[in-house]
Protein backbone atom coordinates (compact mmCIF):
# COMPACT_ATOMS: atom_id res chain seq x y z
CA UNK A 1 0.00 0.00 0.00
CA UNK A 2 1.59 3.11 -0.99
CA UNK A 3 2.32 6.02 1.68
CA UNK A 4 -0.23 8.30 -0.12
CA UNK A 5 -3.43 5.66 0.01
CA UNK A 6 -5.78 6.23 2.88
CA UNK A 7 -7.02 3.54 5.47
CA UNK A 8 -11.34 5.38 6.03
CA UNK A 9 -12.97 3.86 8.85
CA UNK A 10 -16.65 4.08 8.93
CA UNK A 11 -19.25 3.32 11.77
CA UNK A 12 -23.44 3.66 11.62
CA UNK A 13 -24.90 3.92 15.04
CA UNK A 14 -27.46 6.12 16.91
CA UNK A 15 -27.29 9.81 17.50
CA UNK A 16 -26.95 9.33 21.57
CA UNK A 17 -23.31 7.60 20.64
CA UNK A 18 -22.55 9.73 17.54
CA UNK A 19 -20.78 11.97 19.90
CA UNK A 20 -18.29 9.18 21.82
CA UNK A 21 -17.53 7.21 18.69
CA UNK A 22 -16.15 10.59 17.10
CA UNK A 23 -14.24 11.67 20.01
CA UNK A 24 -12.69 8.17 19.98
CA UNK A 25 -11.86 8.19 15.86
CA UNK A 26 -10.40 11.49 16.27
CA UNK A 27 -7.68 10.61 18.28
CA UNK A 28 -6.00 8.65 15.57
CA UNK A 29 -8.12 10.22 12.20
CA UNK A 30 -6.40 13.14 10.57
CA UNK A 31 -8.28 16.38 10.56
CA UNK A 32 -10.95 15.00 12.48
CA UNK A 33 -13.97 13.11 11.66
CA UNK A 34 -17.17 13.47 9.29
CA UNK A 35 -20.31 13.22 10.56
CA UNK A 36 -23.28 12.89 8.41
CA UNK A 37 -26.83 12.37 8.77
CA UNK A 38 -30.46 12.31 7.33
CA UNK A 39 -32.08 15.37 7.57
CA UNK A 40 -36.09 16.35 7.91
CA UNK A 41 -38.29 19.09 8.42
CA UNK A 42 -40.23 19.71 11.23
CA UNK A 43 -42.13 23.10 9.99
CA UNK A 44 -41.63 25.66 7.79
CA UNK A 45 -38.71 27.44 9.24
CA UNK A 46 -36.52 24.74 9.98
CA UNK A 47 -33.11 24.98 8.39
CA UNK A 48 -32.75 21.17 8.73
CA UNK A 49 -32.85 18.98 11.70
CA UNK A 50 -30.44 15.56 11.64
CA UNK A 51 -32.82 12.26 12.27
CA UNK A 52 -31.86 8.59 11.92
CA UNK A 53 -28.73 6.83 12.28
CA UNK A 54 -25.52 8.81 11.87
CA UNK A 55 -22.81 7.70 9.97
CA UNK A 56 -19.03 8.57 10.94
CA UNK A 57 -16.06 8.74 9.02
CA UNK A 58 -12.32 9.16 9.71
CA UNK A 59 -9.09 8.82 7.77
CA UNK A 60 -5.37 7.52 8.25
CA UNK A 61 -2.54 7.35 6.48
CA UNK A 62 -1.92 3.84 4.68
CA UNK A 63 1.79 4.07 6.04
CA UNK A 64 3.64 1.40 7.73
CA UNK A 65 1.72 2.63 10.94
CA UNK A 66 -1.42 1.41 9.64
CA UNK A 67 -2.08 -1.86 11.55
CA UNK A 68 -1.57 -0.55 14.38
CA UNK A 69 -3.21 2.39 14.13
CA UNK A 70 -6.36 0.14 13.21
CA UNK A 71 -5.40 -2.20 15.72
CA UNK A 72 -5.95 0.83 18.52
CA UNK A 73 -8.85 2.00 17.16
CA UNK A 74 -10.45 -1.28 17.49
CA UNK A 75 -9.10 -1.98 21.00
CA UNK A 76 -10.51 1.35 21.63
CA UNK A 77 -13.96 0.69 20.15
CA UNK A 78 -14.44 -2.59 21.92
CA UNK A 79 -13.69 -1.15 25.22
CA UNK A 80 -16.30 2.09 24.51
CA UNK A 81 -18.78 -1.04 23.37
CA UNK A 82 -18.45 -2.90 26.54
CA UNK A 83 -20.15 0.36 27.97
CA UNK A 84 -23.26 0.35 25.16
CA UNK A 85 -23.54 -2.06 22.07
CA UNK A 86 -21.53 -0.31 18.79
CA UNK A 87 -21.79 -2.05 15.67
CA UNK A 88 -18.57 -3.45 13.79
CA UNK A 89 -16.06 -0.64 12.39
CA UNK A 90 -16.01 -1.00 8.70
CA UNK A 91 -12.50 -0.44 7.58
CA UNK A 92 -11.79 0.50 3.30
CA UNK A 93 -8.69 1.23 1.86
CA UNK A 94 -8.87 3.95 -0.23
CA UNK A 95 -6.66 4.94 -3.04
CA UNK A 96 -5.45 8.70 -2.73
CA UNK A 97 -7.03 11.69 -4.69
CA UNK A 98 -6.81 15.38 -4.90
CA UNK A 99 -10.15 16.17 -2.35
CA UNK A 100 -10.99 19.65 -3.55
CA UNK A 101 -11.13 18.30 -7.49
CA UNK A 102 -12.91 15.38 -6.20
CA UNK A 103 -15.46 17.94 -4.28
CA UNK A 104 -15.42 20.19 -7.22
CA UNK A 105 -16.74 17.50 -9.63
CA UNK A 106 -20.09 17.37 -8.03
CA UNK A 107 -21.16 20.74 -9.55
CA UNK A 108 -21.86 20.84 -13.09
CA UNK A 109 -23.11 23.85 -15.17
CA UNK A 110 -26.58 24.80 -14.51
CA UNK A 111 -28.93 25.83 -17.86
CA UNK A 112 -31.96 28.33 -15.93
CA UNK A 113 -34.74 29.40 -18.78
CA UNK A 114 -33.43 30.37 -21.96
CA UNK A 115 -30.69 32.88 -21.25
CA UNK A 116 -29.39 31.89 -18.15
CA UNK A 117 -26.29 29.78 -16.68
CA UNK A 118 -24.86 29.19 -13.91
CA UNK A 119 -21.29 28.39 -13.95
CA UNK A 120 -18.90 27.47 -11.27
CA UNK A 121 -16.42 29.84 -10.68
CA UNK A 122 -13.14 27.38 -11.31
CA UNK A 123 -14.88 26.08 -14.98
CA UNK A 124 -13.72 28.57 -18.22
CA UNK A 125 -17.27 30.20 -19.37
CA UNK A 126 -18.17 27.91 -23.12
CA UNK A 127 -19.00 29.69 -26.02
CA UNK A 128 -22.08 30.45 -26.70
CA UNK A 129 -25.40 32.96 -26.09
CA UNK A 130 -26.10 32.20 -22.29
CA UNK A 131 -25.45 34.87 -19.80
CA UNK A 132 -23.16 33.50 -17.73
CA UNK A 133 -23.13 33.91 -13.90
CA UNK A 134 -20.43 32.26 -11.39
CA UNK A 135 -20.65 31.53 -8.37
CA UNK A 136 -18.72 29.64 -5.84
CA UNK A 137 -20.44 26.80 -4.72
CA UNK A 138 -18.23 26.81 -1.34
CA UNK A 139 -20.30 28.91 -0.29
CA UNK A 140 -23.03 26.27 0.82
CA UNK A 141 -25.76 28.90 -0.01
CA UNK A 142 -27.45 30.34 -3.15
CA UNK A 143 -25.34 28.64 -5.35
CA UNK A 144 -27.84 27.83 -8.18
CA UNK A 145 -28.01 24.27 -7.03
CA UNK A 146 -31.55 24.67 -4.94
CA UNK A 147 -35.55 24.48 -6.84
CA UNK A 148 -35.84 28.10 -5.11
CA UNK A 149 -33.30 30.00 -6.70
CA UNK A 150 -33.72 28.04 -9.94
CA UNK A 151 -37.24 29.01 -10.21
CA UNK A 152 -36.77 32.95 -8.79
CA UNK A 153 -33.84 33.05 -11.77
CA UNK A 154 -36.56 31.89 -13.99
CA UNK A 155 -38.86 34.22 -12.97
CA UNK A 156 -36.76 37.18 -12.99
CA UNK A 157 -35.08 36.48 -16.40
CA UNK A 158 -39.23 35.57 -17.73
CA UNK A 159 -40.41 39.23 -16.58
CA UNK A 160 -37.18 41.56 -16.00
CA UNK A 161 -37.64 44.55 -18.49
CA UNK A 162 -34.60 46.56 -19.70
CA UNK A 163 -33.64 49.69 -17.63
CA UNK A 164 -35.52 48.07 -14.89
CA UNK A 165 -33.44 48.78 -11.14
CA UNK A 166 -33.51 45.66 -8.95
CA UNK A 167 -34.06 45.21 -5.29
CA UNK A 168 -32.99 41.76 -3.90
CA UNK A 169 -34.06 41.61 -0.12
CA UNK A 170 -32.21 38.62 1.31
CA UNK A 171 -29.55 38.69 -1.15
CA UNK A 172 -27.76 35.31 0.11
CA UNK A 173 -24.37 34.82 -2.40
CA UNK A 174 -25.71 37.58 -4.86
CA UNK A 175 -26.53 35.49 -7.63
CA UNK A 176 -30.10 36.90 -8.08
CA UNK A 177 -28.35 40.51 -8.01
CA UNK A 178 -25.82 39.34 -10.39
CA UNK A 179 -27.87 37.79 -12.88
CA UNK A 180 -30.19 40.84 -13.06
CA UNK A 181 -27.43 43.49 -13.69
CA UNK A 182 -26.44 40.91 -16.35
CA UNK A 183 -29.45 40.98 -17.88
CA UNK A 184 -30.02 44.77 -18.05
CA UNK A 185 -30.07 46.15 -14.54
CA UNK A 186 -29.01 49.64 -14.20
CA UNK A 187 -28.89 49.36 -10.55
CA UNK A 188 -29.43 46.49 -8.26
CA UNK A 189 -29.54 46.73 -4.73
CA UNK A 190 -28.82 43.90 -2.94
CA UNK A 191 -29.24 43.49 0.59
CA UNK A 192 -29.26 40.87 3.19
CA UNK A 193 -28.67 41.01 7.08
CA UNK A 194 -25.86 38.57 7.71
CA UNK A 195 -22.73 40.30 7.31
CA UNK A 196 -21.57 36.89 5.65
CA UNK A 197 -24.40 37.34 2.70
CA UNK A 198 -23.25 40.69 2.20
CA UNK A 199 -19.15 39.55 2.35
CA UNK A 200 -20.19 36.87 -0.66
CA UNK A 201 -22.42 38.97 -2.72
CA UNK A 202 -19.42 41.40 -3.32
CA UNK A 203 -16.51 38.69 -3.84
CA UNK A 204 -19.10 37.18 -6.25
CA UNK A 205 -20.09 40.41 -7.91
CA UNK A 206 -16.62 40.94 -8.44
CA UNK A 207 -15.71 37.48 -9.88
CA UNK A 208 -18.84 38.68 -12.41
CA UNK A 209 -17.59 41.82 -13.07
CA UNK A 210 -20.74 43.10 -12.17
CA UNK A 211 -19.67 45.67 -9.06
CA UNK A 212 -20.51 48.37 -11.22
CA UNK A 213 -24.25 49.58 -10.37
CA UNK A 214 -25.01 47.15 -7.45
CA UNK A 215 -25.30 48.44 -4.67
CA UNK A 216 -24.78 46.23 -1.47
CA UNK A 217 -25.54 46.54 1.75
CA UNK A 218 -26.53 45.20 5.54
CA UNK A 219 -30.06 45.46 6.04
CA UNK A 220 -33.77 44.43 5.41
CA UNK A 221 -37.22 46.32 4.76
CA UNK A 222 -36.80 48.83 7.51
CA UNK A 223 -33.72 49.80 6.05
CA UNK A 224 -34.26 50.67 2.73
CA UNK A 225 -37.88 51.83 3.56
CA UNK A 226 -35.66 54.68 5.90
CA UNK A 227 -33.16 55.51 3.18
CA UNK A 228 -30.29 53.92 4.45
CA UNK A 229 -29.50 53.23 0.76
CA UNK A 230 -29.74 55.19 -2.62
CA UNK A 231 -33.08 53.59 -3.62
CA UNK A 232 -36.30 52.64 -2.14
CA UNK A 233 -38.32 51.62 -4.17
CA UNK A 234 -38.14 49.29 -7.49
CA UNK A 235 -40.30 48.36 -10.26
CA UNK A 236 -39.20 44.46 -9.78
CA UNK A 237 -38.51 42.90 -6.32
CA UNK A 238 -36.97 39.91 -5.20
CA UNK A 239 -37.45 38.00 -2.20
CA UNK A 240 -36.23 34.13 -2.12
CA UNK A 241 -36.48 33.45 1.90
CA UNK A 242 -38.75 30.58 3.48
CA UNK A 243 -42.49 31.93 3.52
CA UNK A 244 -43.22 32.76 6.80
CA UNK A 245 -40.28 35.24 6.89
CA UNK A 246 -41.90 36.42 3.67
CA UNK A 247 -45.25 37.12 5.88
CA UNK A 248 -43.07 39.06 8.57
CA UNK A 249 -41.17 40.79 5.86
CA UNK A 250 -45.08 42.16 4.76
CA UNK A 251 -45.33 43.36 8.75
CA UNK A 252 -42.10 45.79 8.14
CA UNK A 253 -43.69 46.81 4.83
CA UNK A 254 -42.56 44.99 1.74
CA UNK A 255 -45.19 45.96 -0.27
CA UNK A 256 -43.83 49.77 -0.27
CA UNK A 257 -40.59 48.39 -2.15
CA UNK A 258 -42.49 47.74 -4.99
CA UNK A 259 -43.64 51.22 -7.85
CA UNK A 260 -47.22 50.79 -8.53
CA UNK A 261 -47.84 48.25 -11.52
CA UNK A 262 -44.26 46.70 -10.83
CA UNK A 263 -43.56 42.76 -9.84
CA UNK A 264 -42.98 40.92 -6.68
CA UNK A 265 -41.27 37.34 -6.97
CA UNK A 266 -41.36 35.58 -3.88
CA UNK A 267 -39.57 32.15 -3.78
CA UNK A 268 -38.59 29.76 -0.99
CA UNK A 269 -42.46 28.92 -0.80
CA UNK A 270 -43.49 25.10 0.21
CA UNK A 271 -46.13 24.60 -2.07
CA UNK A 272 -48.25 23.61 0.88
CA UNK A 273 -47.28 26.96 2.04
CA UNK A 274 -47.95 28.56 -1.06
CA UNK A 275 -51.68 30.07 -0.37
CA UNK A 276 -51.04 31.51 2.42
CA UNK A 277 -48.89 33.71 1.15
CA UNK A 278 -51.24 34.23 -2.07
CA UNK A 279 -53.91 34.92 0.23
CA UNK A 280 -51.56 37.80 2.04
CA UNK A 281 -50.13 39.33 -1.00
CA UNK A 282 -53.77 39.77 -2.57
CA UNK A 283 -54.61 41.35 0.69
CA UNK A 284 -51.29 43.84 0.29
CA UNK A 285 -53.09 45.08 -2.87
CA UNK A 286 -50.76 42.39 -5.39
CA UNK A 287 -52.43 40.09 -8.13
CA UNK A 288 -50.86 37.18 -8.99
CA UNK A 289 -49.15 36.58 -12.45
CA UNK A 290 -47.72 33.11 -11.83
CA UNK A 291 -46.96 30.01 -9.79
CA UNK A 292 -44.31 27.43 -10.82
CA UNK A 293 -43.15 24.54 -8.46
CA UNK A 294 -39.98 22.14 -8.56
CA UNK A 295 -40.68 19.23 -6.54
CA UNK A 296 -42.28 20.92 -3.39
CA UNK A 297 -40.76 24.56 -3.87
CA UNK A 298 -42.69 27.46 -5.47
CA UNK A 299 -42.32 30.62 -7.19
CA UNK A 300 -44.80 33.19 -7.10
CA UNK A 301 -45.34 36.11 -9.37
CA UNK A 302 -47.47 39.47 -8.44
CA UNK A 303 -47.95 42.74 -10.15
CA UNK A 304 -48.69 45.83 -7.80
CA UNK A 305 -52.23 46.80 -8.49
CA UNK A 306 -51.50 50.60 -6.99
CA UNK A 307 -51.63 53.25 -9.82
Amino acid sequence: MAESDWLEIKMTVDGELAEAVSEVLARYTVNGVVVESDVKYNDAEDEGTPYGPVRIFGYIAADEKVEDTRQKIAEALFYLGQIQPLPEPEFHFIANQNWMEAWKDKYNPIPIGKRLLILPAWIQEPEGERIVVKIDPSMAFGTGTHPTTQLCLAMLEKYQQPGENVIDVGCGSGILSIAAKKLGSPHVLAVDIDPESVKATHENAEANKTLDGLEIGAGSVAEIKSGKFSIKQAPLVLVNILAPIILRLYDQGLSSLVTPEGLLILSGILDEQADGVIQRSEKEGYRLLEKALIKDWVVLVFQNKDR
